[in-house]
């Protein structure tokens, strides 16, 4: 077995943002081996994350996306540890999310974001343009028209742009991720601009 020394430790921590023990304790039981080290800690994250689904999502990212310098889109999102915010799957997982605003447009967060007396109006036009059917089909055809509407405006029930013949919303991806991960993973907010909208901010 190789000597894990005090440089390999500090090396290792500043790569994965483990405590000191725990990257010794890597390193033992990989044999010094740093690669098999990240991997170790890697599944004891996962394995602790698992018993605490409910831990505060605190570290994290903001990634932002430029579209031909006519778009540009923010988005935070979080995790549990700041292992986990480096890893390349939740870079991409951010950089997707971030790409998907651009393209689809959302207007709200998710569908307790939107102003009620804004549900409210869409929920009136709906209704006059479906007038004089019976009240149980008006109520059916209006429960999918409010659903229509959540999926075009709010980002996380939007299909992500990237996966659109599973159907596959931008929560489903960011549930995927969580799986993968082991971690909580929320979106915290998001803005985006477009060049000559003057109703942005």
């Amino acid at each position: 077995m190789s000597t894990i020394t005090a440089g390999m430790i500090k090396e290792l921590r500043e790569k994965t943002g483990a405590g000191m023990m725990d990257c010794k304790k890597a390193l033992t039981a990989s044999e010094g081996d740093p690669e098999k080290a990240v991997d170790f800690l890697r599944q004891k994250g996962l394995a602790s994350a698992s018993k605490k689904a409910s831990r505060t999502a605190s570290e994290g990212l903001i990634e932002s996306y430029i579209h031909m310098g006519k778009i540009g889109t923010m988005v935070e999102i979080n995790c549990e540890t700041d292992f986990v915010a480096r890893t390349d799957d939740f870079k991409e997982l951010a950089k997707d999310i971030a790409m998907h605003i651009a393209a689809a447009s959302p207007v709200y967060l998710s569908r307790e974001d939107v102003p009620q007396d804004i549900l409210e109006r869409e929920k009136n036009i709906y209704r006059a343009q479906i007038e004089g059917k019976p009240p149980h089909v008006i109520e059916k055809i209006l429960e999918g028209k409010v659903e229509k509407f959540y999926a075009d405006t709010c980002l996380l029930d939007q299909i992500f742009i990237k996966d659109t013949e599973q159907k596959k919303s931008i929560k489903n991806l960011i549930d995927d991720n969580i799986a993968r991960l082991g971690e909580n993973i929320v979106l915290r907010r998001f803005v985006r601009f477009q060049l000559g909208d003057t109703s942005t901010g």
